[in-house]
């Protein structure tokens, strides 16, 4: 048997980081993203990069959430563009599916969300559509600044609002940008000591949730 390269070995030790978003209209900002984490030396899985392990045998959308469960660390980016992958009109996006995931699951999870999401959401809300069933009745008309109002589903999901009593909220945090310098900031401050990470995975994100989505 031949002896494994340092390139098999380097990227076998490497902590594996799914990127997952939208891409449409936002290239540059995930270009940024993916450089950050490659010069703090993860493996970035990422569709816009041609780096997310692929599954020929599978369907797209069975190779993004089979890359959910076997990466170590997962950053979603929810953004105005719901993103693609739906069946039919009613069904999630990938994106999306990928999130619901990445929570059942309890990943060790970091959330970046544009601020037109956070600001639409906290306008409908005001308006009286404070659930995803009462927004479902709402259209929209122009698509040119926001795609499709379940982007703010995704924004409230990651916030854990499933979760009634706030004080049980845990991987809540949402960090709110508008600036790709802001988003890119945000990457470097959460994953720059990959140590740290690891740490994070193995003592708070190794146990099955209990009923209020608490490790046990």
């Amino acid at each position: 048997m031949a002896a494994k390269t340092d390139v098999q070995k380097n990227a076998k030790s490497k902590t594996k980081v799914l990127v997952s978003s939208a891409v449409y209209g936002f290239q540059d900002l995930l270009d940024q993203i993916y450089g950050v984490l490659v010069n703090l030396e993860y493996e970035v899985w990422m569709s816009h990069k041609g780096t997310l392990p692929i599954d020929p045998t599978k369907t797209a959308m069975e190779s993004c959430i089979q890359a959910v469960h076997d990466c170590d660390l997962f950053l979603g980016i929810i953004l105005p563009r719901y993103g693609s992958g739906k069946e039919t009109k009613e069904s999630d996006s990938v994106t999306h599916e990928e999130l619901k995931t990445a929570i059942h699951l309890n990943k060790p999870r970091w959330i970046l969300a544009h601020d037109h999401v956070v600001f639409a959401q906290k306008f409908l809300w005001n308006l009286g559509h404070k659930t995803a069933v009462e927004r479902a009745t709402l259209s929209l008309e122009k698509k040119d600044v926001m795609e499709d109002l379940r982007v703010i589903d995704m924004l409230e999901i990651a916030m854990r609002k499933d979760i009634k009593l706030v004080k049980d909220r845990k991987g809540n945090w949402v960090q709110e940008f508008s600036d790709p310098k802001d988003a890119n900031l945000f990457v470097f401050s959460q994953f720059r000591r990959i140590a740290d990470a690891k740490e994070i995975v193995e003592e708070n994100f190794s146990k099955p949730l209990d009923e209020r989505g608490n490790p046990r």
